[in-house]
């Protein structure tokens, strides 16, 4: 299992290695000896010069490593995924346990218990998957077969196993609920542009990210999006619109989405997206591609074989599907706000792109073409190293104090001023925790051999694991798809993404209101019409943004008991 970088945090370095607080240096396994003298121990333990641990006799005088003897060298301790999130030095213990019950075995167990459809005590199962996973499936297949393989086509094969062999009664994937994530991100810009809310604006939309900023930079949450994720938006689509649709209510519905990041899991198990009324999460569980991949390999369903009109775009289908939203494929937050802003503007407008280091981190600055006027400034920035470049800039340009890592010590810094076109600071951050974005996940499907051969990350750092006492099931005792994938990799996963996609409808015009088209529907509620009342506002924030909290780490480093 691979948590984003943005998850094994204390410190800068703790991207490299365990932190202290993390790290267990012995496990003493020997049986309790009788003790001969009150108060005495009969044995100690030395570490000799390559850093190995001995027990030895409490009488012996010379701790010399060539006179070990009958000396009992005690093993490493091993840091398993468990001990891991029950530390609560990123995450907490109370999320470990809502970790353990989004699986696929948990999926399995639910639909095989699930009453029948004529009993009262049936729920829905619903099925949501993110198109960065069907983009992985669709570039797992294509490099397996030697022939191209659609997201379309896919999708409608996982939804044959989904409906046929596991029981799902509905699959969508998730860019519908991205459209309205985009509408309302746009909107919450805007409102903060007028002065409701502090700048830059960054990307709400990574739960990897959501939990570092919670957990080590509490002081940029005023920042963050309000704005729900697609995932979390879809939660709410399946169990309230859909429900209302069904004639059910929100706890007869069991809701399952399939995405490309382990973190989701987390995001899923937030207090926020717990409907305390039916006592139901608007996802009840999550599940990687990696997952899905295994579901289909135990039921013997092979994804490479096609199934009935697997080309053909279902018309009838109750939201749209495979919307395509022209930027990146980590949902497009950055030009989406870049295309509106254009739109709106009088005059024509220029947008220019500068990379910082890599393509992981770029600059977008949109100028007015007749006066040269810097409109707007965002940036593009994925992976734990450039994220933390970007908190500093941010806290920097906008005078806040920056916490440096979990002990939360803080350094006064003041605001930077703006004179010039290139000093003006960011409007907005697109800010994803792993390298190469979405399409790049911790559960995504990775290349065969991968990690036998990739050495480092995709940020250049290296993850020996093994050497560092980490150890997770896999074969031999070592870590499986702990690293990312590589690049040619990811970018196969991004060719198949934006391969053959349509593009959205644009929003209806105000005298087109009346047909209630789904994309009606979502332009309606997210408030892209200028009449909404008060009580449609106040029920537009309620579906589809939410909140953030600083959480206070258990853990310090300096009280760690050995």
């Amino acid at each position: 299992m691979a948590f984003s970088g943005a998850l094994t945090l204390t410190d800068l370095n703790d991207f490299l290695t365990p932190s202290q607080a993390c790290i267990k240096p012995v496990e003493q396994v020997n049986e309790p000896q009788e003790i001969v003298e009150a108060g005495a121990a009969t044995t100690e333990i030395v570490i000799d010069s390559s850093g190995s641990y001995y027990e030895v006799s409490a009488n012996r005088t010379s701790t010399n490593a060539s006179s070990k003897g009958s000396d009992r060298k005690l093993q490493q301790a091993q840091i398993s995924l468990n001990d891991c999130l029950a530390c609560s030095g990123c995450i907490t213990s109370a999320e470990s346990v809502l970790i353990t019950l989004q699986s696929h075995t948990e999926v399995l167990n639910f639909l095989d218990s699930n009453p029948p459809v004529s009993t009262p005590d049936h729920k829905i199962p619903v099925l949501s998957i993110a198109p960065q996973s069907l983009a992985s499936l669709a570039a797992s297949v294509s490099s397996s077969s030697g022939s191209t393989v659609s997201l379309r086509q896919i999708l409608r094969r996982v939804q044959a196993f989904s409906t046929r062999i596991l029981g799902f009664e509905h699959v969508y994937d998730t860019t519908f609920a991205r459209h309205i994530a985009l509408l309302e991100h746009t909107q919450e810009f805007f409102e903060r542009k007028k002065g409701n809310g502090k700048l830059p604006m960054l990307a709400s939309a990574c739960p990897g990210w959501i939990c570092y900023a919670e957990k080590a930079h509490s002081e940029m949450l005023p920042f963050i999006a309000r704005t729900k994720s697609p995932q979390q938006v879809m939660g709410t689509l399946v169990k309230s619109w859909f429900g209302n649709r069904w004639g059910v209510q929100p706890d007869q519905i069991y809701h399952v989405s399939v995405m490309p990041c382990y973190d989701k899991k987390l995001e899923a198990s937030r207090q926020d997206f717990y409907n305390e009324l039916y006592s139901t999460r608007d996802v009840d569980c999550v599940i990687t591609t990696g997952e899905l991949e295994l579901m289909m390999r135990d039921k013997g369903w092979d994804l490479s074989q096609a199934v009935e009109n697997e080309d053909v775009p279902d018309f009838d289908a109750e939201i749209p599907e495979l919307l395509s939203h022209p930027g990146t494929s980590s949902g497009s937050y950055l030009h989406s706000l870049i295309n509106s802003i254009t739109a709106s503007h009088a005059s024509p407008v220029d947008l220019t792109i500068k990379s910082i280091r890599t393509s992981d981190y770029e600059e977008f600055t949109l100028r007015a073409r007749d006066t040269s006027e810097v409109l707007f400034k965002g940036a593009k920035c994925y992976g734990f190293r450039n994220l933390q470049n970007v908190v500093r800039k941010v806290g920097r340009e906008a005078g806040v104090q920056v916490g440096r890592g979990a002990a939360g010590r803080l350094v006064g810094m003041r605001a930077k001023k703006r004179g010039g076109e290139d000093e003006k600071g960011y409007d907005y951050v697109e800010v994803m925790a792993c390298p190469g974005g979405c399409v790049n996940g911790g559960g995504q499907l990775k290349p065969i051999a991968q990690a036998a051969e990739q050495k480092a990350d995709e940020e250049g750092f290296t993850r020996n694991w093994e050497e560092s006492g980490v150890q997770m099931p896999g074969e031999d005792g070592v870590m499986q798809g702990a690293k990312w994938g590589n690049k040619e990799w990811t970018k196969e996963v991004e060719r198949v993404y934006w391969h053959d996609l349509p593009t959205p409808p644009p929003s209806p015009r105000p005298q087109d209101q009346h047909i209630e088209t789904p994309f009606v529907c979502a332009d309606r509620v997210a408030a892209q019409d200028s009449i909404m009342d008060e009580e449609a506002e106040t029920r537009r924030r309620e579906l589809f943004r939410t909140q953030y909290r600083a959480v206070e780490s258990e853990v310090v480093g300096l009280a760690v008991k050995w």
